[in-house]
């Protein structure tokens, strides 16, 4: 069997990868790998459930409550909540544990399940991997120890737990968002009520797009993978900005009062210089990905702030914070971790600040936005090549080499292999965008040859 977590969770097809079995097994599974691990010691286990809006979410939210009451852990039921108000309620509360069902920016069908430990921190690794483990030993045959009359969880609605997630985004706000227009894009999802209502308590005037969840339009051509319609609205609205949420609302991208995009770099330089106004940038320091602009580079630099680079994936950029103290960090799709209010990528708490920031400095978000130039990018992803030879051929090895001189200080490779698939994304980056896309081609082309 090939691993059932990924760098997020568990995701699939709902009722077909993911079914009703799987969350109900893999929920028992998890109480028992946390009560092996003492997290239960002492006192009666307590989770935290909520969901996003899919239809497939109510009955893999009743699978997974089913199964952690049988388990003997006392359950509240959050309901449609975004992923990160999970995670703050899983610490707000003192739970044990956290559960979120969504499969934030896929497509309708897709789910997905998340949980969190103790504090609403992800899993780590080696947790994910012995609860998978112990699925897997269970769901081929070995009985399970269940507990019985007294033991079995209680489960209840925990209704409370909208409010208490927008008082605590509304008690972190630096200042007011008075005289600000915003548009809010909530993708059908999880934030489509929480994300208006913290916005209009915040001062803002508030105009929403995409709040109409179904169960089965959620990120339907819109939310922060499709911004035309709220390009297109902030500009017939005369908004200042606009604010795309995901299917989850763990991440947002932005668009400025003229209709153009501001993406995950930028939104990370912009809160950067707010944040050390502030002088709560810790160390100066923000974390991003190998992947982010090499135009927010050379502007953190210029501002005098440290960049540390991760891998792929925000659970590193979190893991890098964490470890050495830091106060900020994100990837370039949007997920923005800031770490003193937040456990994970919080997209209502990012739109809110880099609002607060336009309230505050009385700029648009376009000129605070310019502290960056976002260098020409072009990514192509190259099928079909021994993924595991990237670091030890001498032919791409000395292509690289090559490129890197043509590109000189303005420019960048990067050469990553996928983590899950036989291909090699190619990323350059170069002060005009023919010159990227030559050199990448090139590249491509000596990725092919070499590792074909």
């Amino acid at each position: 069997m090939g691993r059932l977590f990924g760098t997020d969770g568990v995701r699939g097809v709902a009722n077909a990868d993911l079914t009703a079995e799987m969350a109900l097994g893999l929920s028992v599974a998890a109480a028992h790998v946390l009560a092996e691990a003492g997290t239960f010691e002492g006192h009666r286990p307590r989770a935290v459930v909520g969901r996003d809006p899919r239809a497939s979410g109510e009955f893999l939210e009743a699978a997974v409550v089913a199964g952690l009451a049988s388990a003997g852990v006392d359950v509240l039921r959050v309901g449609v909540l975004p992923t990160p108000a999970v995670a703050f309620l899983t610490g707000e509360l003192g739970a044990d544990l956290g559960v979120m069902l969504s499969a934030s920016h896929n497509a309708m069908p897709d789910n997905g399940i998340k949980f969190f430990a103790r504090g609403g921190h992800k899993l780590a690794d080696e947790l994910e991997d012995r609860i998978e483990s112990v699925y897997e030993e269970h769901r081929t045959g070995a009985p399970w120890d269940r507990p019985t009359g007294s033991g079995v969880g209680r489960v209840r609605d925990y209704e409370e737990g909208s409010d208490r997630y927008v008082a605590h985004l509304l008690s972190v706000l630096p200042n007011r968002l008075d005289g600000l227009k915003v548009v809010l894009d909530e993708a059908h999802g999880a934030a489509a009520r929480v994300s208006p209502e913290v916005f209009q308590r915040a001062g803002a005037e508030v105009v929403t797009i995409g709040a109409e969840p179904d169960g089965l339009n959620i990120n339907d051509g819109c939310g922060s993978t499709h911004l035309d319609k709220i390009k297109a609205a902030v500009v017939e609205h005369g908004a200042d900005l606009g604010i795309a949420h995901d299917g989850d609302a763990d991440r947002c991208l932005a668009v400025d009062h003229t209709g153009a995009e501001v993406d995950g770099d930028q939104i990370l330089a912009v809160l950067a210089l707010a944040m050390r106004e502030r002088s709560v940038l810790r160390s100066d320091t923000v974390v991003a990905t190998v992947m982010s602009n090499l135009g927010f580079k050379l502007a953190m630099e210029r501002e005098g702030i440290r960049l540390v680079q991760t891998g792929v994936g925000d659970r590193y950029v979190l893991e890098e914070m964490k470890e050495h103290g830091f106060a900020l960090g994100g990837e370039q799709s949007g997920h923005v971790i800031i770490l003193d209010h937040a456990t994970t990528g919080d997209g209502t708490l990012t739109g809110l600040l880099l609002a607060a920031r336009v309230a505050q400095s009385g700029r648009t978000l376009a000129d605070l936005a310019a502290v960056m130039e976002r260098l020409p990018q072009v990514l192509i992803n190259v099928p079909d090549v021994d993924r595991t030879r990237v670091g030890t051929s001498a032919e791409l090895s000395a292509a690289v080499s090559d490129a890197e001189r043509e590109l000189g200080e303005t420019g960048r490779v990067l050469l990553r292999p996928s983590g899950t698939e036989p291909l090699v994304r190619v990323m350059v980056e170069a002060a005009d965008i023919e010159q990227a896309r030559s050199v990448a081609g090139r590249l491509a082309d000596v990725v092919k040859s070499a590792l074909g």
